[in-house]
């Protein structure tokens, strides 16, 4: 029997530069209760207008219900779901022509994990992924054998020492397989930051972007 799809038809807010006529995409992924509204408040602080930003919703603003480090069918369907949103709009994106290479997947939080989950189940030779307080989804003990390769594509975790969400041990456990995979992996760990994203992340981001548009060597 299919799941249910509750992440389905959900809106996708915009920003920045229209879809197409060769801009570069970043798909950025919210975190629990909040929407799309909120992970768009990056966007004047990337300072990139060149870029497309495509936020999509997850239904009542949480993509699954239990901490990321329970068993994986305890938050279904909403996982399943949210990797499906994000598929659909890779898709929509690339059949527009724009190539996975100036596609930036981005996430906060919920949304990080859910970002760093689709991006090491659909490896490949994505611009970037960039997952701020984030780690790959499974209990204590899940190795993730994803088969595929990112072909050096730039993978960038940060997330704070103590953060009460997420473990360090997950975001360096995490780090260590995306640079398995093939991905130029950075990743910081910020001492006693909270839950948050801070200039530093903005930085490197904005820095990834620019590599992408071509402004810098």
């Amino acid at each position: 029997m299919d799941l249910p799809d509750p992440h389905r038809d959900q809106p996708v807010l915009t920003d920045g530069a229209p879809l197409g006529k060769g801009h570069a995409v970043m798909i950025m992924i919210h975190g629990r209760n909040a929407a799309p509204a909120n992970i768009l408040t990056l966007v004047p602080q990337f300072d990139r207008p060149d870029f497309t930003y495509l936020a999509p919703a997850a239904a009542g603003g949480t993509w699954y219900p239990l901490s990321f480090l329970v068993e994986r069918e305890r938050n279904e369907p909403g996982i399943t779901s949210g990797l499906g949103a994000i598929d659909r709009l890779v898709g929509d994106v690339v059949a527009r022509g724009i190539p996975k290479s100036r596609i930036v997947l981005l996430g906060f939080s919920q949304g990080g994990c859910l970002t760093a989950e689709f991006a090491a189940s659909h490896a490949d030779q994505y611009g970037g992924v960039v997952i701020y307080s984030g780690g790959l989804i499974g209990p204590p003990g899940t190795t993730w054998p994803y088969p595929g390769q990112f072909g050096g594509t730039p993978v960038f975790l940060g997330c704070s020492d103590v953060d009460a969400h997420v473990p360090q041990a997950r975001v360096l456990e995490s780090a260590d397989v995306f640079a398995r995979m093939g991905a130029t992996v950075t990743r910081r760990i910020y001492p006693g930051m909270g839950h948050l994203v801070n200039e530093d992340e903005i930085v490197f981001t904005r820095g990834l972007m620019d590599s992408i548009l071509g402004l810098v060597s």
